[in-house]
């Protein structure tokens, strides 16, 4: 978009009267919030316009193309009336991940931006952690939860306000202030720019908008936590990319890559879209994270975007004092650290194992849990960081929480985790005879089955043959697993593999493969590396039909190419790391995988060789070597190659 360096009136996202979202949300009152805070502070302007002209210098100086990546700590304010509202840690972990990946052009969708875009696509060199240290110099998870009595907020920043029912700010020259609530009018956020007052600097946004495209929120469909990386965007001195003066076509957001566009788009438009504005391919840029199309369907910043952001950190920039923040750096702890990583496994009917982290110094751990919201509580003391409890009821929810005992202090008791009990299943059949193809058991098609996979070594062998009446269309769908299943889809001959399904842990898998004449298949569901369940079923449907089976991008699969639903996934863990970073990646087949570590400079600093199984492999790396800062982990398998970024933090 032509560039102007005017004073713009932009401060929020909202969406409205979208058909097919599940909520209505509606544009809100932008110029009128920012008119309050004039009203309020005079001087408001000017520093705006200070900033606009600090941006230019900077911009004209060129400084923005070398700048090193700056990690920015965020506090996350919970401000809640309802318990839907009190929000997760792991989908505030969530969030900041994703704003990661957006703000690195690392998240799963950068492929998508139009060819025609992708040379402004950026890397915008801004990362976020959750703060390790708080104002007083103490650690922190980085969150702060607060119940109010108010049951919805607006525009006037009374969530910002502990006198007013929200949560106060934490200083603006250390950290980002973003406050998770419940919002009214339909609004999803709203964010503060550069130069406003520091009481109230920050980003607000809608509870059930914060999460990511891997563990979602639930304001569909604005639940992959693009309202969050929008509402940062401003508070990164960045407007909506048609401009905010009121004009249309001669708006201006004061950045050069982005084109001219008569006004924002809603929902999921298709490219190339045009406008009075921009009448020619390849038309306006409705996929940038400053417009206000759907959270699936942003998915880049623009290079000009990057270095109005950049300007914010040179010098006499309005947030330079974020380079020298001690938010993302842990203190040293000196006292009976809380445990973390709190986590159930081995769940049954009427027992489970409860884990958490090991802590430094500890002597012992006090550990309780109950049914959820039960009065009384069972409590046990113990030196393992894992304990197995028995007599619970089946499929009930349970909670627990653990406290580090040191040798001179107890530490505070640790946020609590749940988990639910099973419920036992009659299996339908237990496929016991048909270990090997050649005692395949024939299933009736288009029907639920359920089956046992047990001992480790079971494996379940089913045969089936297609008509011409009955559809030559197949897809197989393997469900409701206790365990890491995998389903692999064969020809006739039982040994010439199709397709396979093998999704990580208990995520379903789903073939499809539309073939155009009668066959005979197999399918085989076994259990990966030994994963066996004596006490739960899985659930197998063949599914036969006239018509393509579809995959979710709307496309049909072929006879040549079987489409497996789940995209592959590279999952880093604990992320920020110390000495040891564990990988969990998927390889297609059996073979030799590197693993390697780069530094934002692009040099590799570690590579490790190790033999990967078809299918989800879980491998460990020594990063001890490693300095604190930000890094990025490539696994390169069968010529395929995926990437994520980690942080080692000590």
């Amino acid at each position: 978009m032509k560039m102007k360096y005017t004073f713009l009136l932009a401060v929020c996202l909202v969406l409205s009267n979208l058909l097919n979202a599940q909520q209505s949300y509606h544009r809100c009152a932008a110029a009128e919030h920012l008119k309050d805070q004039l009203q309020s502070d005079p001087a408001l302007a000017a520093r705006m316009q200070q900033v606009e002209q600090q941006t230019a210098l900077y911009l004209q100086s060129n400084q923005h193309g070398s700048r090193a990546v700056v990690t920015i700590p965020v506090v996350v304010h919970v401000v809640y009336s309802a318990a839907a509202q009190n929000i997760s840690d792991a989908l505030v972990q969530a969030q900041i991940a994703q704003l990661n990946l957006d703000y690195a052009k690392l998240n799963s969708d950068a492929s998508s931006v139009p060819s025609a875009f992708a040379g402004v696509a950026a890397n915008t060199n801004v990362q976020f952690c959750l703060a390790q240290r708080d104002p007083s110099g103490n650690a922190t998870t980085g969150i702060v939860r607060k119940a109010t009595t108010v049951s919805s907020f607006s525009t006037n920043d009374a969530v910002k306000k502990s006198a007013q029912g929200g949560d106060d700010a934490w200083p603006a020259a250390s950290y980002l202030n973003l406050w998770s609530c419940n919002l009214g009018g339909g609004l999803l956020g709203y964010a503060q720019f550069p130069g406003g007052s520091a009481s109230t600097d920050g980003v607000v946004v809608l509870y059930s908008s914060v999460g990511s495209m891997l563990n979602p929120g639930t304001a569909s469909p604005y639940n992959f936590g693009r309202t969050a990386t929008h509402e940062v965007g401003h508070w990164l001195n960045l407007y909506h990319i048609w401009g905010d003066d009121g004009t249309k076509c001669t708006g201006t957001d004061n950045v050069g890559d982005t084109p001219n566009q008569a006004g924002e788009n809603y929902g999921c438009p298709v490219f190339p879209k045009t406008d009075a504005c921009s009448a020619t391919s390849p038309g306006v840029m409705f996929m940038n994270y400053m417009d206000y199309t759907d959270d699936g369907c942003m998915n880049m910043f623009t290079t000009g975007q990057a270095g109005r952001m950049s300007a914010l950190f040179g010098t006499g920039g309005s947030r330079v004092g974020l380079l020298t923040s001690l938010g993302c750096q842990a203190p040293v702890v000196t006292g009976c650290a809380v445990p973390s990583n709190l986590s159930a496994s081995t769940i049954a009917t009427t027992s489970a194992t409860l884990n958490w982290g090991t802590v430094s110094g500890a002597v012992s751990y006090n550990l309780q849990w109950r049914a959820t919201g039960a009065a009384a509580w069972n409590s046990v003391s113990t030196t393992a960081v894992s304990y197995g409890i028995s007599g619970l009821t089946q499929g009930t929810g349970y909670e627990f929480n653990v406290q580090t005992v040191c040798a001179s202090a107890t530490s505070a008791v640790s946020s609590t985790a749940s988990f639910t009990t099973t419920v036992p299943v009659t299996c339908t059949d237990v496929y016991e005879s048909n270990n090997t193809a050649s005692a395949a058991k024939t299933p009736a098609l288009n029907t639920n089955l359920t089956g046992f996979i047990t001992p480790s070594t079971d494996v379940d062998w089913f045969k089936f043959t297609t008509t011409t009446s009955g559809g030559t269309r197949v897809k197989v769908d393997l469900t409701n697993l206790p365990a890491d299943y995998d389903v692999i889809l064969y020809k006739s001959n039982g040994t010439t593999k199709l397709a396979t399904g093998a999704n990580g842990g208990t995520t379903s898998e789903s073939i499809k493969y539309n073939a155009t004449s009668a066959a005979s298949y197999y399918v085989k569901v076994y259990g990966y590396n030994g994963a066996t369940s004596a006490t739960s079923c899985y659930t197998l449907k063949i599914s036969t039909g006239t018509s393509n089976f579809r995959t979710e991008d709307g496309s049909a699969a072929d006879e040549t190419e079987v489409q497996v639903m789940a995209e592959p996934v590279l999952k880093l863990y604990p992320n920020p790391a110390s000495d040891n970073l564990t990988a969990e990646f998927l390889s297609s087949e059996k073979g030799n995988v590197k693993l390697s570590v780069y530094n934002l400079n692009g040099q590799r600093v570690m590579m490790n060789e190790e033999l990967a199984l078809e299918g989800m492999n879980t491998k460990s790396m020594n990063t001890n070597t490693l300095s604190n800062g930000v890094y990025i982990f490539e696994v390169y398998s069968n010529g395929e190659t995926q990437r994520q970024k980690f942080t080692i933090a000590r």
